[in-house]
């Protein structure tokens, strides 16, 4: 007699966490299921969505939140676990007596702007097949900087519109404030967007992480000064003594250092203003803001030349992308791995955590930009390029002059890189050692 296999899905993931905004769970449900990338693409908002029919199963995410699966074995058939988080999974594989299946490098990361479909039939499991959703065109926008920064924080308005509007009515919104571009940016767009849909502007805070000796601080004050905006300021204090280098990698789940060293002050600002406003839920922030305009030092990665990052499409979203050697199975690539250090603080913490610069209209439009024309591969000229779009952005859309001032990531920004490297080693190696040894014999 033929031996039949019965697949089990079982998705971990809270349906009330999607924050869509032109249709509901069903529908969006619908169509990850159908599997067309321009059904997936029209789902506007924040999603992890899962679909099944027969044995079929296909997934998609937003860029803003974790999505991960594990296949597991059993006698009478494959399950399927997915969740936000790989301990999720591997405490419902220990609740199931299957726990010896588990290890962190074992489970999968559902890469942002790709459909994966995966088909439950047994072993051997044959590989998922990966379907881009969201594929932005090069040089849609013109030469002219003033028209790029008006469509470019034109549509982050938007973004920040739909989000606002999607809350509860009364509920106050953080911004994680540096003074630096991006989340400047954020700040000041915010509250046009507010006043425009004339929401009061009490409801608004921007939160400082201020360690002590950091530079973020007096930039964060210099900014709302000369915007006008200076009673909109919280600082928070906190300590780097309460930084357990553990509690960060179990709960970003991952080792790489510049991403560890981000999350662990997020961990520390998300802590401190809960100590201060035990109901405070919704933050918005600027992550993404570099990754969109390509803002990174390309001299400190020997990977990297200013023509790859010119030529790769989302080089910084998705990494070198689904199917090439370097793409990890465990974790994506680029923004689409690293967004972690910002969703699981916050998620931790009870916060819910928003990025406008990670929606696809956003993305759209800083892919468009003609990169090529515009800097002649000259590092200085692409560098220089994000303070010159987004502050005439700024203008154009709000009427308000933004200070730009030099880039400093946020971790570096609350407190003196030497000093936050002797609490948290560089060394990835070590990192990721430590990271795995939190399993060892669970």
């Amino acid at each position: 007699m033929k031996h039949e296999y019965v697949e089990r899905v079982v998705n971990l993931i809270d349906p009330q966490s999607h924050r869509l905004h032109n249709m509901n769970l069903q529908e969006a449900t619908e169509r990850v299921l159908s599997g067309k990338p321009d059904a997936v693409r029209q789902i506007d908002g924040s999603f992890a969505l899962l679909a099944k029919e027969e044995k079929t199963v296909r997934m998609a995410r937003s860029m803003d939140r974790p999505m991960r699966y594990f296949l597991a074995k059993r006698a009478e058939g494959p399950a399927l676990i997915v969740a936000d988080r790989m301990d999720k999974i591997a405490d419902w594989l220990k609740a199931e007596g299957l726990d010896d299946q588990f290890h962190p490098s074992y489970t999968r990361m559902v890469p942002a702007h790709y459909v994966v479909e995966i088909q439950l039939v047994g072993c051997p499991d044959p590989d998922p097949v990966y379907t881009r959703y969201f594929d932005p065109q090069k040089n849609t926008q013109p030469g002219n900087l003033d028209i790029i920064g008006q469509h470019y924080i034109g549509a982050l308005a938007e973004a920040i519109q739909k989000w606002i509007a999607s809350l509860p009515p009364a509920e106050p919104i953080g911004v994680c404030f540096s003074g630096g571009i991006d989340s400047g940016a954020v700040f000041l767009t915010t509250h046009h967007v507010m006043q425009k849909m004339g929401t009061p502007l009490t409801r608004l805070k921007a939160f400082t992480l201020n360690l002590g000796g950091g530079a973020d601080a007096q930039q964060a004050r210099s900014f709302l000064s000369k915007t006008g905006h200076t009673l909109f300021l919280e600082e928070i204090q906190a300590s780097l003594d309460e930084l357990q280098v553990e509690e960060i990698l179990r709960t970003i789940e991952d080792y790489k250092p510049l991403d560890v060293e981000c999350a662990a002050m997020g961990m520390l600002l998300h802590r401190s203003i809960r100590k201060q406003y035990p109901d405070w839920k919704f933050l918005i922030d600027g992550d993404g803001g570099d990754e969109n305009l390509k803002d990174y030092p390309i001299e400190d990665n020997p990977e990297l030349t200013i023509r790859s990052v010119l030529h790769n499409q989302m080089l910084y979203h998705e990494g070198w992308g689904v199917g090439k050697i370097k793409h990890s199975l465990t974790y994506s690539g680029g923004l689409s791995r690293s967004y972690t250090r910002t969703y699981a603080p916050a998620q931790s913490l009870g916060f819910e955590g928003f990025s406008p610069f990670t929606r696809p209209e956003v993305i759209a439009v800083s892919e468009g930009i003609p990169y090529i024309d515009l800097t002649d591969y000259q590092h200085g000229r692409l560098y220089d390029l994000k303070g010159s779009i987004v502050s005439r952005g700024v203008k154009a859309i709000t009427g308000i002059d933004m200070p730009v001032f030099e880039k400093r990531r946020f971790q570096h920004g609350a407190i003196a890189p030497e000093r936050l490297r002797e609490a948290i080693t560089h060394q990835e190696p070590l990192l990721r050692r430590r990271f795995h040894a939190l399993y060892e014999g669970s």
